[in-house]
């Protein structure tokens, strides 16, 4: 199915119910006509960080379903799914082949050896201080081959994640297979996680490394359009790299726009939001939440950093049940540039001005994708996090069905959902359109969407200080209520 300018789900296949029957079931019973496309995370058998450590690709996790019911989806949404460009887990085939037959294993090229990477006497501590880094040493891991011997190999994540040679044939061929395969199984777009981490190069920080990361990313798209999918490169990082991403006309995200939103509703202050608005590309998928934290890296010199650490600090302060510890490593935070809480908690759990940060996203340029747990304006899930000791799962609640049937006759859920299905149905978010933003003053911003011939004009007016909003379509006055 081809991508459609539709609000996106994200979820996991067992969140809205405990397996892919029961996700389909729910979205079409519950959800309507407010989503268009779904982001299903991970599916895949793994051995670690909820998915994020696939063993392999050709197959979808049997807790969960099996093809069938992923294409079941496919056949009423346009469908997203994830390949972890930068690693595969360490019980996959292929590592395990390695292990066994060491030199004479076909995979043996798959694998960044860390021993064969540097010149002799390297790396120094300055080699390992340059590298860009998750973790406060260097990333690599020992693995014990079956003859007995030693070596070292990348591993930039948890230690079920090893780094794969996107140099070499065969894992261009792996990468082949894998995206020929997740195409035929419905997927329209491929999300590249953690792609920027994929290239390394000697005295780089091994991160978005250029021009090496333009090339990979031209690959996998020429490898994707064979297929009949898109691309959308994964990447939290300054906006000025989501900028030069998408010069090269790829989707990319708006990660920018979690924080602008929060400082403008804690702020009351519109100014920060009407530039950032204006400066988005259209071609993007807007977020609020996503199954990790609310990235601050992302937002730098859009806001300043005292804004950032006034956002950052109301965020602690007025955020219902959140605190600083929950990402911090006590509860295996694996980015310090992001806090952990649902968006609807770090508002305070107040269903006013959560409703107007998802009228803002609605407005802004581009797709947006909706997480689950905001889709239901869910709170910080404590009980989740204290059993787990893991920060993200305060915002990964798993829904029965019974409970999804409850959530969406709260007011502000029906409000949402009548939101979204709103912008899904209306030709003025044409992203071929036009968006013009003013501000009458601090507290106030009115979004204009139109369409390109300009006969469907969409206007949002927004007061940051006394929460209040109105949207007209054509002049006529549109209720979520």
């Amino acid at each position: 199915m081809p991508i459609t300018n539709k609000t996106m789900l994200i979820t996991y296949a067992d969140s809205l119910g405990k397996n892919l029957k029961e996700l389909n079931e729910n979205i079409e019973n519950y959800f309507g006509d407010a989503v268009g496309g779904v982001h299903l995370l991970p599916f895949f058998p793994s051995t670690g960080d909820r998915g994020f450590a696939p063993i392999d690709y050709h197959e979808v996790d049997s807790a969960f379903g099996d093809w069938d019911d992923v294409k079941q989806l496919g056949e009423k949404y346009y469908l997203m799914f994830d390949f972890m460009i930068n690693h595969i887990s360490r019980q996959s085939k292929y590592y395990k082949d390695y292990q066994e037959k060491h030199e004479a294993s076909a995979y043996k090229d798959l694998f960044l050896n860390w021993d064969k990477f540097w010149p002799k006497n390297r790396p120094t501590q300055e080699d390992v201080d340059l590298i860009y880094k998750r973790k406060d040493r260097a990333p690599k891991q020992e693995i014990q081959f079956a003859d007995g011997s030693v070596e070292h190999l990348w591993n930039t994540f948890g230690e079920e994640q090893i780094d794969l040679d996107v140099t070499k044939e065969v894992t261009m061929d792996f990468i082949r297979s894998t995206i020929e395969n997740l195409a035929a199984n419905g997927c329209d777009l491929i999300r590249l996680d953690a792609f920027a981490y994929a290239v390394k190069k000697l005295d780089t920080n091994d991160f978005f490394v250029e021009p090496e990361i333009w090339t990979l990313l031209d690959k996998v798209r020429d490898i994707a359009a064979v297929s009949g999918a898109e691309i959308l490169p994964e990447i939290h990082e300054h906006y000025t790299i989501q900028f030069k991403i998408a010069d090269y006309d790829y989707y990319v995200y708006d990660f920018a726009l979690p924080m602008v939103t929060l400082y403008s509703l804690y702020s009351g202050k519109a100014d920060r939001l009407a530039k950032w608005l204006k400066m988005s590309p259209m071609k993007q998928f807007t977020t609020l939440d996503t199954h990790d934290g609310i990235g601050v890296v992302d937002v730098k010199d859009i806001l300043t950093d005292e804004e950032i650490t006034y956002t950052s600090n109301e965020l602690y302060k007025v955020g219902a049940n959140v605190k600083r510890k929950y990402s911090t490593a006590e509860y295996n935070n694996l980015d310090i540039y992001q806090i952990n809480s649902t968006y609807y908690s770090a508002l305070g759990d107040d269903d006013q001005k959560y409703f107007l940060a998802r009228l803002i996203q609605a407005f802004a340029p581009g797709i947006p994708q909706v997480y689950y747990v905001g889709f239901l304006a869910g709170k910080n899930d404590l009980e989740l996090l204290e059993s787990t000791k893991e920060g993200r799962n305060i915002n990964r609640h798993y829904y029965s069905s019974e409970e999804i049937a409850q959530e969406v006759k709260r007011p502000v859920v029906k409000a949402l959902l009548n939101l979204f299905t709103y912008r899904n149905q209306s030709a003025a978010f044409d992203l071929d359109g036009r968006i013009e933003v003013e501000m009458p003053n601090e507290a106030t911003i009115i979004i204009k969407r139109q369409n390109k011939d300009g006969s469907h004009v969409a206007k949002a007016e927004i007061n940051l200080q006394d929460m209040t909003y109105r949207v007209t379509e054509n002049d006529q006055t549109i209720s979520f209520e």
